[in-house]
């Protein structure tokens, strides 16, 4: 395995670099190889709990940040010691967030490089090895939005390139012609599997005509030698300046530790890492500076010992931090952002003029547009064509392509980017073209947008609408109620209006929200649903349900197309005297106005348009169960959907759908 090995091992050069900016840049080399060396000895005496080693990749790491403007966000992954060392993280915080204390970046609840600091304009990784890509992505498009000649630089490796994440990202950055240079660390291993069991071209630039990227702009870098990275990086980010667009750069490297250090190396033939040893990063600039004069023996020792100390003092420093003690209070508030706007529990009354379901959708978005211009809208079809349902039909006119924008079926990349616009200061709403797709997009909601806010206090101002639910005959993958999926997912918040009022209203608030927020419209209210909208704008309360109707002998609760379903029952059964309950939000839920109401009638039922299962009237019913037992009369009862995949021909829709057994349902419950 010695495909990567460079041809030249000794090509420095220096170019324009001054003696003294030579010796600042071996500087920034032999730090992170220094701390690393000290983290060895901390991972042997417990201090830390794992370790990702960068050693023998350092050159890429210094390189790039040494390159990159202060000003424009760097996303390194787990090896990348060295970004986080030449951007000047102080090192008493850097250790602290090593041994989890709360003087580190993430009060505790991430570990190593999995942080961002936007001070440092740096954003750190998720596990999954692929997703950071799209964030860049989103970073990009900011700067391009803003016209001022920035870019992003996203690393990922020879593994992670084979995810889906990766071609999606660069697929969209090519396509939108985004200044995102993709860094490519190509150490020949993904953890213990080699190169040629990862991919089957010969070298990672080979992909860059499948993407339309040119062949100069798909780069192969010495990634051992410091000099290399430093000027090549910097020549992509001058020419990016002039002309905005993708370019992925390859760096041919090997990494001499495993994959962290419990894994060990023993998957190495023998003799690879001897060979590598050769033209380790360090040792071959050192040995080259010290041929041109530029470092001797006394430069060198005095680096090693002010780093030695800064590394003392700096484990000295995070030492002297107090463990965390758990606080569950704070935990919780952490996982949204304070910023959220107060909101009217009500819509306003006085203005009000008939108006659809869609309509009612489109105007708060319209509103939004004009409210925010950092609004970017992103989804499948809804630029000139308006989307497949027409909510943002004439948006482009009113907005230009570049608010409204068309997105190549790249659903996790797209998401991804949504989150990148919000860490470079915008606001973002992506448009699943059904809610069944966001399976596409899955991994960026529930482990980047719900959690980067409780991992380091990342705002991910990004609202997904996702039309959603069944009885329009469009089967399996276009009828599904995805709401619970996400229900389990802390750091989300739902909304699922039923009514024009509330659709325009949450949709405000969900947009002024800097916090994440799934939106549900149910497709089947989109045209046959019409109701007073007030032409104000405003914003509805989250967390805040509303009674329907009032009553005495039963509560249903509901949310959705379960809405007019209740009140078809209702109005076809006079005699029964039940309450109704819309959620209007299922994260946070009404909980308060829920117990009030089922102590008042004694019986409860929760219905749902999802699969029984699993869905949100479970946890529902569970509450009641636990709050309100000593005032029921009947154990709760649920109606939903049939525990089948969705079907498609008529009578099966109508016998699989909740609404088939409701009436069945509440008769039994008010009977017994």
């Amino acid at each position: 395995m010695t495909e990567n090995f460079p041809h030249n091992p000794l090509r420095f050069k220096a170019e324009n670099l001054t003696s003294e900016e030579q010796l600042d840049l071996y500087g920034k080399l032999l730090l992170p190889r220094m701390i690393e060396e000290k983290m060895m000895s901390q991972l042997r005496q417990g201090k830390i709990s794992k370790w990702f080693s960068g050693m023998g990749q350092e050159a890429i790491s210094v390189g790039v940040a040494a390159a990159m403007p202060d000003d424009k966000f760097i996303f390194p992954m787990h090896r990348n010691l060295g970004v986080f060392t030449t951007r000047n993280v102080p090192l008493d915080r850097l250790f602290s967030q090593f041994q989890g204390k709360n003087h580190g970046f993430t009060k505790g609840r991430d570990r190593s490089f999995h942080f961002g600091s936007p001070e440092h304009k740096i954003v750190g990784m998720i596990s999954h090895l692929g997703p950071q890509l799209g964030l860049a992505d989103g970073v990009a498009l900011s700067e391009k939005l803003d016209q001022n000649g920035g870019c992003s630089f996203v690393f990922t490796g020879d593994g992670g390139a084979s995810e889906g994440d990766f071609h999606e990202a660069v697929n969209v950055a090519a396509v939108w012609q985004l200044p995102v240079i993709v860094g490519i660390e190509n150490n020949a291993w993904g953890l213990s599997t080699p190169s040629e069991q990862q991919f089957r071209c010969a070298h990672f630039t080979d992909k860059a005509i499948g993407y339309g990227i040119p062949e100069e702009d798909a780069i192969q870098v010495d990634g051992n030698d410091l000099f290399d990275v430093y000027h090549k990086v910097k020549s992509c980010v001058e020419s990016l300046r002039e002309r905005p667009r993708p370019i992925i750069l390859e760096f041919k490297t090997f990494r001499v530790r495993g994959h962290e250090e419990a894994s060990g190396t023993k998957y190495y033939p023998e003799g690879l890492i001897d060979t590598w040893s050769q033209v380790d990063p360090i040792e071959r600039l050192k040995e080259h500076l010290m041929s041109t004069g530029v470092l001797d023996n006394a430069k060198e020792d005095a680096l090693r010992t002010k780093f030695k100390d800064q590394i003392e003092t700096g484990l000295k420093e995070a030492a002297a931090q107090p463990n965390i003690e758990a606080q569950t209070s704070l935990e919780i508030m952490d996982r949204f952002s304070s910023g959220a706007p107060q909101g009217l529990k009500e819509a306003p009354a006085g203005s009000d003029r008939p108006l659809r379901f869609i309509d009612a959708i489109s105007e708060g978005l319209k509103v939004s547009m004009e409210k925010h211009p950092e609004l970017v809208l992103m989804g499948q079809d809804i630029g000139p064509y308006g989307g497949v349902f027409k909510v943002t039909d004439g948006f482009v006119d009113a907005f230009g392509e570049e608010r409204v924008r068309n997105t190549p079926l790249c659903e996790s990349a797209i998401v991804g980017a949504g989150l990148g616009l919000s860490i470079a200061g915008k606001k973002a709403m992506v448009e699943m073209q059904f809610s069944d797709f966001v399976t596409c997009g899955f991994n960026q909601i529930v482990n980047n947008l719900a959690k980067i806010h409780w991992r380091w206090g990342q705002s991910a101002d990004v609202v997904v609408r996702m039309p959603t639910g069944g009885g329009v005959g469009a089967g399996p993958f276009h009828s599904q109620s995805t709401e619970a999926w996400f229900f389990h997912v802390p750091g989300l918040k739902i909304a699922y209006p039923s009514t024009p009022a509330d659709a325009k209203g949450l949709l405000r608030m969900a947009i002024d929200d800097p916090n994440p927020v799934l939106f549900f419209e149910h497709k089947n209210l989109y045209r046959s649903l019409t109701g007073p909208v007030p032409e104000e704008d405003y914003l509805l309360e989250f967390g805040v349900g509303r009674i329907v109707r009032s009553g005495e002998q039963a509560t249903i609760i509901t949310y959705g197309l379960g809405v007019q379903w209740s009140e078809q029952v209702l109005d076809a059964h006079p005699e029964w005297d039940v309450e109704v309950i819309d959620l209007r939000t299922l994260l946070p839920w009404d909980e308060d106005l829920v117990m009030t109401s089922v102590q008042k009638t004694g019986k409860a039922l929760v219905l749902h348009e999802d699969t029984m299962t699993g869905g949100v009237g479970a946890e529902i019913s569970s509450r009641i169960h636990e709050c309100c037992f000593e005032h029921l009369d009947a154990p709760v009862a649920r109606t939903a959907s049939l525990d089948t995949p969705f079907p498609f021909a008529e009578d099966l829709e109508r016998n699989f759908m909740a609404n088939a057994r409701l009436e069945s349902d509440l008769d039994a419950l008010l009977t017994r």
